[in-house]
């Protein structure tokens, strides 16, 4: 069991836009809601982020992604209660965790006792088995009473593509092979069956059609806002403000409140650029967070920049909003498989990830990056060395972003500030 000398403190970055501010409460009462509607006796699904929501979203069945939920508990600083509960079952809770944190809401006698009123219990759970850890977890899952699991498989390929960004929109086809895209949407299809059969909901193409367009729009507005940061010195704002304006309404992508805070947020961002506002007036490093969100510790993002003028711009939360999802086709079912038939790929398969991390360090005027790497670190050695080859020093942090017993604050920023002062500002 991992184990440190002093735990992470529970510290939250402070938020400057009301579009982060706005996401946030909303976040708040649409669990309410949506509690609401699993206590009327509406089906409720557990979700994996690399699953297509649009699909529940076209057919209006309430959902939860296992990650968000893990962050909000990690915020609450609850993890380590819900990973000992997996635990007691005699499942290992050092593996995976942020998919084994929300599983461990399964095992809790009192889950209304959890944050927000607590998770309620899914029947449905659906997750990639792009990994054989997440795929034991949504095992268990389903072996829970009253809880079906449908897996979604995934398949690989050899031949990369250079310069995969700029192929997505509209040349997926080619970016990704046929034979991925295939596998993929007759999953989903199957999918849909599945969901139409277990909850006796329609699903309904032209909806379909409709909730892809949304998303295109939201993430075009992303797209914007991510090229606006990208250009403007000093950066109008830091991934405190990025992260909660595009991630939750990420998970609400098919909206139209998705969409108008995707607009909202590029307005307040290139308001800021305009009044020469900044996130750190004396900003004197660019930096960038290659990893998953540190939700136990997020003033963490801060903390550099009053005394060594360093400022986190980039996260992979609104670059991937950018350049991942946007998807233009004739076949919405095949066009929502590009979506996400090598999405693990750009963030975690080198090369596709490696490259891309160098496209939009260079992008950025990275200084430096800071690279967690969890226990599933994939690609990480491959895409360190391919930042350091293109001349930006990278400092790998070892620690999981929802398993506080993997994280000491302290020891942390004194690593970080020492590498700011000898290598990045030297």
């Amino acid at each position: 069991m991992p184990s440190v000398s002093k735990p992470a403190a529970a510290t939250r970055g402070v938020k400057s836009l009301a579009t982060a501010v706005e996401a946030a409460r909303h976040q708040r009462e649409w669990f309410a809601g949506l509690r609401r509607r699993v206590a009327a006796g509406e089906p409720f699904a557990v979700v994996n982020a690399d699953v297509p929501h649009e699909i529940f979203r076209v057919m209006d069945i309430p959902y939860v992604v296992s990650q968000w939920w893990a962050s909000v508990v990690a915020a609450k600083q609850r993890s380590a209660h819900y990973l000992e509960k997996v635990r007691e079952r005699g499942y290992p809770d050092y593996s995976e965790q942020y998919n084994a944190v929300t599983l461990g809401s399964a095992f809790d006698p009192d889950p209304g006792a959890g944050p927000w009123g607590g998770l309620p219990r899914p029947s449905i759970v659906v997750g990639d088995a792009s990994g054989d850890v997440t795929r034991k977890i949504f095992d268990i899952w389903g072996r829970e009473p009253g809880v079906t699991f449908f897996p979604l498989e995934s398949a690989a390929e050899n031949e990369v593509p250079a310069n995969w960004w700029e192929l997505m929109p509209h040349r997926w086809e080619e970016a990704i092979g046929p034979a991925r895209l295939d596998l993929l949407t007759a999953e989903l299809e199957n999918l849909v069956r599945f969901l139409e059969t277990t909850t006796g909901r329609r699903f309904r193409e032209s909806r379909f059609r409709e909730v892809m367009a949304l998303v295109n729009e939201q993430e075009k507005w992303n797209r914007k806002a991510r090229d606006l940061i990208a250009r403007t010195r000093p950066a109008p704002i830091g991934v405190t403000d990025s992260i909660p304006s595009v991630m939750l309404p990420q998970w609400h992508r098919g909206t139209e409140w998705a969409r108008d805070a995707a607009r909202r947020f590029y307005e307040e961002v290139r308001e800021r650029a305009d009044a020469g506002r900044a996130a750190c007036p004396g900003e004197r490093a660019r930096l960038m967070w290659i990893g998953r969100g540190l939700w136990y510790d997020m003033g963490f993002y801060q903390r550099f920049q009053d005394e060594y003028g360093a400022v986190f711009v980039w996260s992979m939360y609104l670059a991937i909003a950018a350049d991942g999802y946007i998807r233009y086709g004739g076949d919405p079912m095949r066009t929502l498989a590009a979506r996400f038939a090598a999405f693990t790929d750009q963030l975690y398969t080198p090369p596709w990830s490696s490259e891309w991390y160098v496209k939009e360090a260079r992008l950025h005027g990275i200084d430096g990056v800071v690279h967690l790497v969890s226990d599933d670190p994939r690609g990480s050695y491959f895409t360190a060395r391919a930042l350091e080859a293109a001349g930006i020093p990278v400092l790998d942090l070892r620690a999981d972003n929802v398993d506080t017993r993997t994280y000491d604050d302290d020891a942390v920023a004194g690593r970080i500030g020492r590498w700011l002062e000898d290598v990045v500002l030297r």
